[in-house]
């Protein structure tokens, strides 16, 4: 049985607002097209696609006491996801997010819960002897960072939509062997990609929408293209690729046969109402 695979990072409960096109800035009134709740962060999308893939994953995440909180637990622990949460008071975090069936979003945050200083003696105990630790950007994970770089093991991070000039960032970028990032915030990021590898990262890797992703790591630069896919929600479609990368690479895949994995595994978020298909029975 393979070690458990340690994420820090938010999990979130969102409504989902299906409309034609994105609203402009001006009153008007639109018609949805489809609304939903369901679990979304993109802690939860790489445990739940991690957890479908047969890894064993504990999640280290905030939530709060409310409703919201409850079926976030709920849908986790249902996909076989040990949690291990820090409670506070209030609410946990929830999201509007607005879509267009072309996978455009904006997303409007509803609440966050309050950060609390996490146990550093209890991430120590959870990280032991773990396969990789996933470090998602959060004020959690950041202060957990020093100890994750102490403990020896692998560091993935994510960092999105990374600018290569923002503050928060810059811990995680400095930390992990393995980045992940979309293209959205940086025009050409291939600079920033092989001057990670040269500064120690092992593979930095950039998805790019329908024109699939790339990665950079000693051997220079692989690319592979988007799976077809009968798209029905974006959501958690980068969090499904970073899973199936993260799950072939420790299988022993090499980076060509990690990024065909991922960009399979890309499908299996993209072709579901939820970030992962099996949302879908623990929600009934």
């Amino acid at each position: 049985m393979p070690n458990r695979i340690l994420i820090s990072g938010p999990v979130s409960w969102n409504s989902i607002v299906y409309l034609d096109h994105l609203p402009a800035p001006r009153p008007h009134m639109q018609f949805a097209l489809e609304d939903f709740e369901t679990i979304g962060g993109t802690s939860a999308g790489k445990a739940l696609h991690l957890a479908g893939l047969g890894r064993k994953v504990r999640c280290l995440t905030t939530v709060g006491e409310d409703a919201a909180s409850s079926r976030l637990r709920s849908v986790l622990e249902s996909a076989a996801i040990e949690l291990d949460c820090i409670v506070v008071p209030g609410g946990s975090e929830r999201h509007l997010n607005l879509m267009t069936r072309s996978g455009e979003r904006v997303s409007l945050y509803l609440s966050t819960p309050a950060f609390v200083e996490p146990d550093v003696a209890r991430f120590r105990t959870l990280a032991d002897g773990a396969e990789a630790l996933v470090m998602d950007l959060s004020e959690t994970s950041r202060s957990l960072l020093p100890e994750a770089v102490a403990s020896g093991f692998p560091i993935w991070t994510d960092l999105h939509d990374y600018d290569g000039r923002s503050d928060f960032h810059e811990p995680f970028v400095q930390a992990a062997s393995h980045v992940f990032m979309n293209a959205d915030g940086m025009p050409d990021p291939l600079p920033f990609m092989r001057a990670r590898v040269n500064a120690g990262a092992t593979v930095v890797v950039c998805t790019l929408g329908a024109d699939g992703a790339m990665a950079f790591d000693a051997d220079g630069l692989h690319r592979v293209d988007a799976v077809p896919a009968e798209i029905r929600d974006t959501n958690g479609a980068g969090d499904a690729f970073f899973a199936g990368f993260l799950h072939a690479t420790l299988s022993g895949a090499d980076t060509d046969g990690a990024l065909a994995s991922s960009a399979s595994q890309a499908v299996v978020a993209l072709e579901s109402k939820h970030l992962h298909p099996c949302v879908e029975g623990s929600l009934l």
